[in-house]
């Protein structure tokens, strides 16, 4: 039996179809003592070339205003991080060791292909959107990454969308392996005139929580006082800290739950309530903070940010945590409440299994062949936007090639 793992290609060319830039993966994770390095391969038409250089540039960028109101030399973006890889002529000070991705690239594109390596500092924010409002038009505020390939005689030439590549990618992070303490808070209310306290005591059942997941929130009541509980508040806010020239928190609700169920005097209650905090449900709030989303994909809330220094906030962009918040109504005694942290974040996706051929089992050829997939007679595969394609090795096993197409 032999074994093989796919590999996956993202391809995307500048609309004169003279530079193209590959690479392996659109999500690069951070797992807080170093983050994915991102590698790629750029191919250029040497004739489009001549006496020029190549250049690739990685952004991360965040825009805080709307693209419209950039006027008399005014941008609503600030660039967080900026640094430049020259792939052509290679410098020998930068020349690091291909990756098996950009081995495989190199040797199928041919010598007009060149590597090229990024380093992202652990520093920079991960990627979010600010959910935009009904009536906003133009690119999403938020922090974002880009790539952009070009050929140029020096770096301060200008630029040109028609013979130059931007590519979105994104820094993500994912939950912890080892989930936190059990999240508990409680407090005591004395009221004017009365000798006797109401007690409040609040849980959730974990720290931990997928996206889509239910929250499930404990609360307990003793009351003692001679108020009457006349109603409970659940909420799940999320606070997004705007760490920019100054830094400023924005909270919003994202799931609310408000029950009619009343303690009276000398009495206990206990309840577990259940929320789901998902954006299906807060499609219309301007300025949700959201995941960073890809072209022709959606989103969802914002995961918590996990930050393993603060020191330098200017850096930071945007810092996103959740809390529930368990609120008491209390008949002419004004209300209590209290606060939850915890975490909600998507969990590390699980790496596909190899594929195992079973001998004497054939797939049919046309059942096979993916739709977006075209195999020409000169052995290329073309495409002008966003496209991804399986190794040799994979499609052969799948029926799609035979043996005697290895160059394609």
């Amino acid at each position: 039996l032999f074994f093989f793992s796919p590999l996956r290609v993202f391809k995307k060319s500048s609309p004169n179809c003279k530079v193209t830039v590959y690479l392996g993966k659109r999500d690069f994770v951070d797992h807080l003592d170093h983050v994915d390095p991102v590698d790629g391969v750029i191919l250029v038409d040497p004739e489009y070339l001549k006496d020029r250089k190549v250049f690739v540039t990685l952004t991360c960028a965040f825009r805080y205003g709307r693209e419209d109101l950039d006027v008399l030399g005014l941008s609503f973006r600030k660039d967080l991080y900026i640094s430049t890889f020259q792939a052509f002529p290679p410098v020998p000070e930068e020349r690091k060791s291909n990756s098996r991705l950009q081995e495989r690239l190199l040797k199928k594109l041919g010598q007009h292909a060149h590597p090229f390596y990024f380093t992202i500092p652990q520093n920079l924010p991960c990627s979010v959107t600010l959910q935009p409002g009904p009536e906003d038009t133009g690119k999403a505020c938020g922090v974002d990454f880009e790539i952009r390939a070009f050929c140029a005689k020096s770096i301060e030439e200008k630029i040109h969308k028609r013979n130059s590549v931007r590519l979105v990618i994104r820094k993500v992070q994912y939950a912890p392996e080892k989930p936190g303490p059990q999240p508990m808070v409680e407090t005591t209310r004395s009221f004017l005139m009365s000798d006797r306290s109401l007690h409040l005591e609040a849980s959730l059942d974990k720290e931990l929580y997928y996206h889509g997941e239910p929250i499930s929130v404990n609360v307990h009541v003793t009351n003692n006082s001679t108020k009457t509980v006349k109603r409970v508040k659940i909420s799940v806010r999320q606070y997004a800290d705007i760490c920019l020239f100054s830094t400023a928190q924005y909270k919003c609700p994202v799931a609310q739950l408000e029950a009619d169920d009343q303690v009276s005097s000398s009495s206990t209650f206990c309840k577990v309530y259940t929320l789901t905090p998902t954006l299906d449900k807060n499609r219309e709030k301007r300025g949700l903070a959201l995941d960073g989303k890809l072209k022709h994909e959606d989103t969802n809330l914002a995961s918590s940010t996990i930050v393993k220094d603060v020191t330098n906030k200017e850096v930071l962009g945007i810092l996103v945590s959740y809390r529930v918040k368990v609120k008491l109504v209390v008949s002419r005694g004004g209300d209590v409440s209290v606060e939850l942290p915890f975490i909600l974040m998507h969990p590390k996706p699980v790496e596909p299994p190899a594929s195992r051929p079973q001998s004497g089992q054939s797939t049919p050829r046309a059942a096979a062949m993916s739709p977006s997939s075209h195999f020409h007679g000169n052995h290329s595969i073309t495409c002008d936007d966003d496209f991804v394609f399986e190794d040799f090795a994979r499609l052969r096993l799948k029926g799609v090639v035979d043996d005697k197409d290895e160059d394609c």
